[in-house]
């Protein structure tokens, strides 16, 4: 497709250019500029601090052995969700793959970042990656899992991510 066509396809652009005719011209009301912002109201850059450590993120390493339940999608979805939940972290995408013969591969998008997993039901086993900056609070996942996939042994690394950003 060309870039013209690509361009022509968005509902109301016409043909591009440079030179558009204009239908109606109207006038703008510009407000006033805003008072100079105080380092109170600047926007936040979304860094973590843990245990007084400013950073980009927290990400756990997590490891389910002993867990049950990693074959089932709707159950690993739910799971997600409650993740999400439990960090109060923003959702924004989660996409789910299951493989034959087992096996469930995904990932649950963030604001903040994003919580994958992948399952080997066979073995009772599954690795997730729980990353998340800001507020969130990863940590708030792991009971969730724990619980959600009865796992006999739960493993957790963490690694501070951009402690140098």
């Amino acid at each position: 497709m060309s870039q013209n066509a690509l361009l022509r396809s968005v509902k109301g652009l016409g043909i591009p250019g440079t030179a558009r005719k204009e239908d109606k011209k109207i006038k703008l009301k510009v407000a006033a500029p805003a008072p100079a912002a105080s380092p109170a109201d600047e926007p936040a850059d979304h860094f973590a601090v843990r245990n007084g450590v400013r950073c980009a993120g927290v990400h756990l390493i997590v490891d389910l052995h002993g867990a049950k339940r990693l074959d089932d999608i709707e159950h690993i979805e739910a799971t997600l969700r409650q993740c999400v939940a439990a960090s109060r972290a923003t959702l924004l995408h989660i996409h789910l793959h299951h493989f034959q013969p087992s096996g469930v591969s995904g990932v649950a998008v963030l604001a903040e970042s994003h919580i994958s997993i992948h399952t080997w039901p066979e073995a009772g086993y599954a690795a997730l990656d729980v990353f998340m900056c800001g507020s969130a609070n990863p940590d708030a996942c792991i009971p969730v899992l724990r619980e959600a996939f009865s796992a006999q042994h739960v493993g957790v690394d963490e690694i501070l991510r951009g402690k140098d950003a």
